[in-house]
């Protein structure tokens, strides 16, 4: 299974990391090393902290790096008047009866809080492809479907200032 990430998602992720080895990771070592100082291992919650942060830094690295090396990068295509990566949508959810503004993004820069729909989501691929005026039906799981009308979109692009999501 592979995630369709664009080149910039790469890049932000490559960034990441090298972020991470060059200046966290000499920081978090440091810290270990000093938290080990203050003696007996057993009960030192400082040097228990900090093998934990230079842990969890350790395993964002891998995870990005497996993220760059399975990943199918995408090109952004103009959908014309259609729904594509990285546009605006109003949508009105019939079952909430409420209007909301989403935008559909990689799955790498999506935030539900935010609006920030993923195309590989529920939502995301039901309004992909669709035009202002359709009513679409969005299946979320057996037996759980409601209808959003499409009532606007406003053309995007793939926004570098669109941070990617931690885990």
């Amino acid at each position: 299974m592979y995630d369709e990430l664009t080149a910039v998602d790469i890049q932000k992720m490559q960034e990441e990391i090298n972020h991470r080895v060059r200046v966290l990771r000499p920081q978090l070592i440091e810290e270990v090393q000093t938290a080990r100082a203050f003696g007996d291992l057993s009960e030192n919650y400082e040097y228990k902290c900090a093998k934990q942060a230079k842990n969890r830094n350790e395993s964002r690295i891998r995870y990005l790096e497996g993220m760059i090396r399975t990943a199918k990068v995408i090109q952004v295509q103009d959908r014309g008047d259609a729904v594509g990566l990285f546009d605006r949508v109003t949508i009105f959810n019939e079952l909430l009866k409420k209007e909301m503004d989403i935008r559909i993004v990689t799955t790498l820069r999506q935030d539900a809080l935010k609006g920030l729909i993923s195309k590989e989501s529920p939502v995301g691929r039901a309004v992909m492809g669709r035009r202002v005026g359709e009513r679409v039906l969005v299946e979320v799981g057996p037996g759980t479907k409601y209808f959003v009308e499409i009532r606007a979109i406003e053309k995007g692009k793939d926004d570098e200032s669109l941070e990617i999501s931690s885990y």
